[in-house]
């Protein structure tokens, strides 16, 4: 059975909508772009769609450093991207103190707006390493950007058809928000692999992915459900959570197409 790169996703800001890519660069800190920004409150505390379901109707188009945000029946906003220059203090789970550059108020106004409560939009400052867990980690300077903690997830088609199965409704793939999905594989079958390999990039694959209420909301409608989570709990149920996908830290950098080949090293 050969198994190939089905999707490839990047998501620009933590908890906003994603974008599916033929190829795309790969860092060691993920896929490039890949939720190097984040919704912050205004003493620096991470937002995601727990909070705000809104934030998933957002369309935050990344053209360089020229980023557009645009949401349903709302003015939309152009800004460029400040990468660098003075930093604020941010916290996203375990991970205080983080340095990023806040995107000004026009952005912070815009989101403000749209979400009904203040809010700041930060990037990760370039340079700063954010460093995975040490328990998970290959190297000691493995690092990620706002993703919650490891910097790709990867999931099978074949893992949401079994799922799917089980459901009176099914769910898209979206849900779970991978930014590697793969099919030709048994269902499931990341939780076996250790080492992984597509084009030249071998990658680690580290810790399963505990799924929570936001695989709940529908990212087109906001229609909040117990679905599929109600579910995964049933056959998918470790100590810490319903599992559904694959952290993974890349080895090396290059560039992914889909179509190609995953090979399993271990």
């Amino acid at each position: 059975m050969t198994i190939a790169l089905s999707s490839l996703i990047y998501y620009p800001i933590k908890a906003c909508r994603g974008f599916e890519v033929p190829a795309w660069e790969v860092e060691r800190m993920g896929l490039r772009d890949d939720r190097r920004m984040m919704l912050v409150t205004p003493e620096g505390g991470f937002l995601t769609q727990r909070e705000f379901p809104k934030l998933a109707l957002v369309t935050p188009t990344l053209d360089g450093d020229r980023l557009t945000l645009s949401a349903p029946n709302f003015d939309s906003l152009r800004l460029s991207v400040q990468r660098s220059g003075v930093t604020v203090p941010v916290d996203i789970w375990k991970s205080q103190g983080v340095q990023a550059v806040d995107q000004g108020e026009e952005a912070a106004q815009w989101f403000s707006d749209w979400l009904g409560s203040p809010v700041r939009l930060v990037h990760i400052a370039d340079g700063y390493i954010r460093k995975v867990s040490a328990d998970h980690a290959v190297h000691p300077d493995d690092h990620t950007g706002f993703a919650d903690g490891y910097p790709i997830l990867i999931a099978s088609e074949e893992g949401l058809a079994d799922l799917n199965a089980r459901l009176e409704t099914p769910v898209p793939m979206n849900r779970f928000r991978p930014n590697v999905v793969v099919r030709g594989c048994e269902p499931f079958a990341e939780d076996t692999w250790k080492r992984i390999r597509i084009g030249g990039i071998e990658m680690a694959v580290v810790k399963p992915c505990a799924r929570c209420v936001v695989t709940t909301i529908d990212k087109d409608t906001l229609v909040q459900s117990k679905e599929p989570l109600k579910t995964l709990n049933t056959f998918r149920k470790q100590p810490k959570g319903a599992m559904f996908g694959q952290n993974v830290i890349p080895l090396n950098g290059g560039r992914l197409e889909v179509g190609m080949s995953v090979e399993v090293l271990s």
